[in-house]
């Protein structure tokens, strides 16, 4: 028992809260403390002025900090800086067992500490190092601990970045975060009922102490973990988490800005600071979001990259919400419209974020989703600081809300800042329509709080639904990035819509050309397209003046461009994949629900393929070639005959020299490490031009989840080939041999086994025996059976064997014909043989292909996106610097 691990860990857990919670308190003190030495007289307190839509002049008062002079003054701020100097440390400190607590963890996943409870539930002996580390956020408590480590890092970057004014108020936000997350990993039980948290370091036999093997033997320690889920058995899930749990860290810095900025009467200061980071955390969270979607396309099995699942949308909705509020941000900074909607929104896209964590994390999804996690108990942990923040927040708004300038008059339609709010108002429409439908469960629960039974139930078509209203919401945004940039950069004047006219007619002329060459007939598509080609023309055209000039200011159009391409992409791969593998046989494939449902869809839009029998579909000739398994120093994948697996050792024998691309990498008898769960099923490809392509895809029987299918893709520059297996042979029921049959032929005697003509060429000597040595008294020959199938020869060579007097025979199997020959009898008399023959069904697999048009488009719209918000970050943090070096 590897028990001083699991104790210094958990001691980092709780120094991690301590501090935490010390940080919260002195950084609370001292920030009051500042905000007393902050004295101006009433009749003294200046003015921040606006300039309106119309030109005119709107005012309000604003507190600064002006130092008093009195001694009383002076040490009150010598307090405050002793209580800041006491946060900093604290929350110094408070990283490290961050780290302390994560060096642990990975520790007991690394080496293999199987009586701890994470280790054994998510990790194996198997898992190579890279997968190792995904185990370690697979679990709840691994992915707050990911989320505590990156606040902690963003802590100490803005402790050592901000100003003393803005130090002390954003950082007891910071802080109070932190606490709340660390109590998330605590794992203290006061009296018998009441949890604060869930521990990582849990003993296997304290998480499960009814085990009865625990009775027999208390310090038993299983030999092997469960292991990861197959799913999360890939390069993306290693880097995806990260990415996700960085971009929600990143939303608190702009939620602390905007709370730090009420607390001390500035509504409109927090702003600037709070922008830079706004764009890199929509940066990260975009790229976050879009990881995950590669990951469905690589992993999943239901044809796409978004499935409008639950845990997805609960991630995708903050996003929204938060690129709309980084807009009414920019207006705020311009004039005073949209200076409460930039507030309201910089605050909610924190608040989802912990929505969203309580979606995923609370069970409250059960089967509605295939992201969300079992229910730890955390549950009502979750809900409680959900609701706490929403209370501090209102209230803290509520109490300012006089504070915030308005506008005297309505704001003009020829105005930017109408049209950028405009846009911001329809992103939020968006994320509304998508939060508002996934938290059904939530109503449900909440009725049942209240005694009464509620009905609702979630889209039977997920897909269908969202996309009937988010593509209009995208229809509109596509248009207003075009109208809105027009305006921002003051292409557009008053009364005067000219500048707007020229790149119309070019995206009419484009999208025409578009919906001819590519077929679109679907009108809602139609207009998804010319909207999108509108903002891909107006943004361009902005661009390229801006480049002219200063390519610094390029973010926004740039950002844009990526959205229209992305829009497009979409439009095609999604509206117009193209079905590859079309059952014409006319056969029933499965009678299973999933094959019959829709009026028979997937029997019709998936193939049986029998092993090395060609079949044609569409452009393609597709033969499937068998099993393959992956030896993990060895490249790509050799056939299954190749290896004998070692059950339950994650090891195999090597039957054969293995061989790739010319170098031997083990010798026949050799033992090597193998992936041993998941099959590969090779199908080739022949083109129309003769070219010839193999693809893999993936499937894996598990116990708890049933087919566990991935896709391989083939990638082109105009479309992507994607292919999965539906159905394969249970490997658990191996082949199930029929009765035998016998036959007595001669040689060149020909004979028929069922489907297939057999033809005895003839029997020769041979002292090669498989797996045996013959001396010299010792006799062995082989029959050479030649089986004619529909497209080619086989030949199967059973043996017939004296060897120390002692008569033995061995059989030939051959697995693409499901046929296994056995020479029982030679009569030389005759010049007869006889054969047992047993036959069994062929090897096969039921798969599915799709052609996705211009998917690529998505993926580069994704890159430039990226850009733009690098770009805008960049630029926003330059004149935050400035500034600060200013003031």
């Amino acid at each position: 028992m590897h028990t001083t691990i699991g104790n210094v860990g958990h001691f980092f857990v709780i120094l991690s809260f301590v501090t935490a919670l010390v940080s919260t308190i002195a950084y609370f003190i001292s920030a009051l403390n500042r905000q007393e030495t902050a004295v101006v007289p009433a009749d003294e307190e200046p003015e921040l002025a606006y300039a309106s839509a119309d030109g005119t002049v709107v005012k309000t008062s604003r507190r600064t900090t002006a130092r008093a002079a009195s001694p009383a003054a002076s040490a009150t701020d010598k307090n405050s800086d002793d209580w800041r100097k006491l946060a900093r440390w604290s929350f110094y400190v408070h990283a490290v067992a961050i780290l302390g607590v994560i060096y642990c963890l990975f520790s007991i996943v690394y080496n293999h500490y199987f009586e701890y409870h994470y280790a054994w539930s998510h990790s194996s002996r198997a898992l190579p190092l890279k997968y190792m580390i995904s185990c370690f956020w697979e679990g709840q408590e691994g992915s707050f601990l990911l989320w505590l480590f990156w606040n902690a890092l963003l802590g100490i970057w803005l402790i050592n970045s901000n100003s003393k004014q803005w130090e002390g108020p954003m950082m007891t936000v910071f802080a109070l975060v932190q606490a709340f997350l660390a109590s998330m990993i605590l794992g203290v039980v006061f009296g018998e009922t009441f949890k604060l948290g869930s521990s990582p370091f849990l003993l296997l036999k304290e998480a499960i102490p009814d085990a009865p093997v625990f009775t027999m033997d208390p310090n038993f320690i299983p030999k092997d973990g469960n292991g990861l889920n197959p799913l999360l058995q890939n390069y993306w899930m290693v880097i995806h988490p990260p990415t996700l749990f960085l971009g929600f860290a990143l939303t608190l810095v702009p939620f602390a800005y905007c709370i730090a900025g009420l607390w001390q009467n500035k509504p409109l200061d927090w702003i600037r600071p709070a922008l830079p980071w706004s764009s890199l955390g929509a940066l990260v969270l975009g790229v976050g979001i879009m990881m995950g979607g590669y990951w469905a396309y690589e992993t999943l099995n239901f044809g796409g990259y978004w499935n409008w699942d639950p845990v997805e949308n609960a991630v995708y909705v903050p996003w929204l919400v938060l690129v709309g509020a980084i807009h009414t941000m920019l207006i705020a900074r311009k004039s005073s419209t949209g200076l409460k909607t930039a507030i309201i929104l910089t605050i909610t896209q924190f608040l989802l974020v912990i929505y969203s964590t309580f979606l995923a994390r609370s069970g409250i999804l059960g089967n509605a989703s295939v992201h969300s996690f079992t229910d730890l108990g955390l549950s009502g942990q979750l809900l409680i600081y959900l609701l706490a923040f929403i209370a501090l927040s209102v209230a803290l708004m509520v109490s300012k809300w006089k504070l915030m300038p308005g506008d005297e008059q309505e704001v003009a339609v020829y105005n930017k800042e109408f049209w950028i709010f405009v846009g911001a108002t329809i992103l939020s429409l968006a994320a509304f329509q998508v939060i508002a439908t996934t938290s059904i469960p939530v109503y449900n629960k909440v009725a049942e709080l209240f005694g009464v039974v509620s009905n609702l139930a979630l889209p039977a078509d997920q897909a269908a639904h969202y996309n009937k209203f988010q593509i209009w919401f995208f229809v509109a945004i596509a248009i207003l990035t075009g109208i809105g940039q027009f305006l921002w950069w003051r292409k557009i004047e008053k009364g005067n819509l000219n500048a707007l006219v020229t790149p119309g007619i070019v995206t009419l002329l484009i999208s025409a050309a578009i919906i001819a060459l590519a077929k679109v007939g679907d009108p809602i598509y139609m207009v998804l397209l010319v909207s999108s080609v509108f903002a891909l023309v107006t943004n361009s055209t902005i661009m390229i003046g801006i480049l002219k000039g200063n390519y610094k200011l390029s973010g926004g159009a740039v950002a844009h461009i990526g959205l229209a391409l992305m829009l497009i992409g979409v439009l095609f791969s999604s509206g117009y994949s193209h079905v590859v593998s079309l059952n014409n046989s006319g056969l029933l494939i499965s009678r299973q629900e999933e094959f019959t449902k829709n009026n028979n869809r997937e029997n019709k839009e998936n193939v049986l393929l029998w092993m090395n029998q060609p079949e044609k579909m569409d452009n393609y000739q597709l033969t499937y070639r068998g099993e393959r398994i992956e030896i993990r120093d060895v490249p790509g994948y050799v056939p299954r005959s190749w290896v004998s697996v070692i059950e339950g050792d994650f090891h195999g024998v090597a039957q054969r020299d293995i061989i790739q691309n010319g170098q031997v990498y083990h010798k026949k008898g050799d033992t090597m490490a193998v992936y041993p769960e998941n099959t590969y099923y090779e199908v080739e490809y022949r083109e129309p031009d003769g070219k010839i392509f193999s693809l893999y895809p993936r499937a894996q029987v598990n116990e708890k989840m049933g087919l566990l299918a991935s896709p391989d893709i083939k990638r082109k520059a105009g479309r992507d080939l994607y292919t999965y297996v539906s159905s394969i042979p249970d490997p658990e029921q191996g082949a199930e041999w029929q009765k035998t049959e016998t036959y007595k032929v001669a040689i060149k005697d020909t004979f028929f086994l069922n489907d297939y003509v057999a033809i005895l060429d003839n029997v020769v000597r041979t002292n090669d025996i498989e797996g045996m040595t013959l001396g010299p008294q010792d006799a062995a020959v082989k029959a050479v059976v030649r089986v004619l199938d529909k497209n080619k020869e086989h030949i199967i060579t059973p043996a017939f064997i004296i060897k120390d007097r002692v008569v033995g025979r061995k059989a030939e199997t051959n697995e693409e014909l499901g046929l296994r020959i056995q020479l029982n009898e030679i009569d030389p008399t005759t010049g007869r043989f006889t054969f047992a023959v047993n036959r069994t069904q062929r090897k096969w697999i039921v798969m599915k292909a799709l052609e996705k048009p211009y998917i690529n488009l998505l993926w580069i719209g994704t890159l430039i996106v990226v850009l733009g918000f690098g770009l805008s970050t960049v630029r926003r943090y330059r004149d935050f610097s400035k500034m600060r070096l200013r003031d």
